[in-house]
């Protein structure tokens, strides 16, 4: 995303630059803010089309949810790094938290009634977070008269 792009969604949208080094203070709001985040990871634009939609579509968001959610912009040369942190797969992605629990991951684009009904399920006191996968996605396992071959 265009430094330019970025700047403006910080300064107009009151967006938090988001990188490796503060991403636990963004985590942890401060008194008074709402529990619940966003983090928009943009990508670069010149390939993604859609960035450029989600940069005009979560201002949006935090303006329908205002007081009750709060707005980040990773940093770009950070999106390598915390992508996987925040099981992030496809560039352009948003992903609501609750303080560091990771509620959802909205990648691409999605209609407005959408990312409404989506986002307000997840402002629910008891909506449940995603949970952290750990160790290989598929495990091999041989009979003891096949592992002595």
């Amino acid at each position: 995303m265009p430094a330019l792009l970025r700047q403006a969604l910080c300064e107009r949208h009151h967006l938090s630059l988001t990188d490796s080094a503060n991403v636990d203070a963004f985590l942890a709001p401060a008194p008074g803010a709402p529990r619940h985040g966003v983090l928009f990871f943009a990508g670069d634009p010149a390939e993604r089309s859609e960035t450029r939609d989600l940069a005009v579509i979560l201002p949006q968001l935090l303006k329908t949810f205002a007081g009750r959610l709060r707005g980040g912009l990773v940093a770009a040369e950070s999106e390598a790094a915390l992508k996987e942190r925040f099981h992030v797969r496809v560039l352009p992605s948003l992903v609501v938290l609750r303080g560091s629990e990771i509620l959802c991951v909205l990648p691409k684009v999605y209609d407005w009634a959408d990312y409404v009904a989506r986002i307000e399920t997840m402002l629910d006191l008891d909506a449940q977070a995603l949970l952290a996968t750990s160790g290989p996605r598929v495990e091999m396992t041989f009979s003891s008269s096949e592992a002595s071959r």
